[in-house]
């Protein structure tokens, strides 16, 4: 069984809780989820299922798109609304406007340097920060750089602002809100928070552990078992010649004679990179066009 499945976490379960559970529903050993999903988080999450675990760190590396419900006039000591309120300083609403608001979020869009909050699974000295954290101890973290591709502000009703925020890896959306709520003056964070889209897998072709299960009874998990190459529909595609299907299984580089359907040579540029198949169309992997010796050199393989 080798594919990826959009799941749709639900609240209460952790990422690790859904692998588990998952290889006992497909029973497969070989599984790997993409990212970590805080446990009262819902939404997109996709796992990788047999020789698709090669792709689990690209997809960790993909932009992502979230739904959150900012509450201003609170801080907590996790950045959401399950931490315990460290200040409330929601005398001061009545200073905002709604105006202020959007502005002040949209200010975050771009680059934008985030500090790490405790309550994460960055590790420190090989401890994760949210033992550590939990242990009453603090550490010193490093910003790091975040990228806010849009935010798109929903609604905003004071305290409660609603938005959908386009982002780059490693951003924490409940750091976002707790900065939102510093740089407004009066405090803020996380109160849910639904992630919509990973890369090209959204939440409305997501499925339950509960439609994984009944789609197993019934004899069709191939109906929700994605292939691997969709990961990498943006890549353009080839097919080699069946005198080159042997090189292509061994990862052997490829010349142009080895391509039976030669692409645009306007796509033949320095580390472009395709997805290339064999003459039956099965997958084997991602090859990159190599400038200097004009051929293909393999990137990753799917055996």
């Amino acid at each position: 069984m080798n594919g990826i499945i959009n799941i749709y976490k639900e609240a209460g379960f952790t990422s690790f809780d859904v692998v588990a559970k998952l290889r006992g529903i497909l029973r497969e050993k070989k599984i790997g989820h993409t990212g970590t999903l805080d446990p009262d988080a819902t939404g997109v999450l996709p796992v990788c299922v047999g020789n698709a675990t090669k792709v689990c760190g690209l997809l960790t590396d993909k932009d992502k798109e979230y739904e959150a419900v900012l509450q201003l006039g609170l801080s907590s000591d996790t950045q959401d609304a399950t931490g315990q309120i460290l200040r409330d300083r929601s005398e001061l609403l009545h200073t905002l406007t709604e105006e202020r608001v959007r502005e002040v979020i949209m200010g975050f869009v771009g680059d934008y340097e985030q500090v790490p909050p405790m309550y994460s699974a960055l590790k420190v000295g090989g401890k994760k920060l949210c033992d550590l954290a939990r242990e009453g101890i603090e550490v010193e973290r490093k910003a790091r750089l975040v990228h806010i591709y849009d935010i798109q502000i929903l609604q905003v009703q004071i305290p409660l602002v609603t938005m959908r925020v386009h982002c780059s890896k490693g951003t924490y959306i409940r750091t976002l809100c707790d900065d939102i709520g510093e740089s407004l003056g009066v405090g803020g964070l996380m109160k849910s928070l639904v992630r919509t889209r990973v890369s090209c897998f959204s939440i409305e072709q997501a499925v339950t552990l509960a439609q994984i299960e009944k789609h197993r009874d019934l004899g069709k998990l191939d109906e929700i078992l994605l292939p691997v190459d969709g990961v990498f529909c943006q890549y353009p595609a080839l097919h080699v010649t069946s005198e080159a299907k042997k090189r292509l299984q061994n990862g052997n580089r490829l010349s142009l004679d080895d391509i039976s359907d030669m692409p645009d040579k306007s796509l033949l540029h320095a580390n472009a990179q395709f997805r290339v198949y064999d003459n039956t169309e099965r997958f084997y992997g991602i090859y990159s066009w190599d400038e200097t010796r004009r051929d293909m050199k393999s990137i990753k393989m799917f055996l």
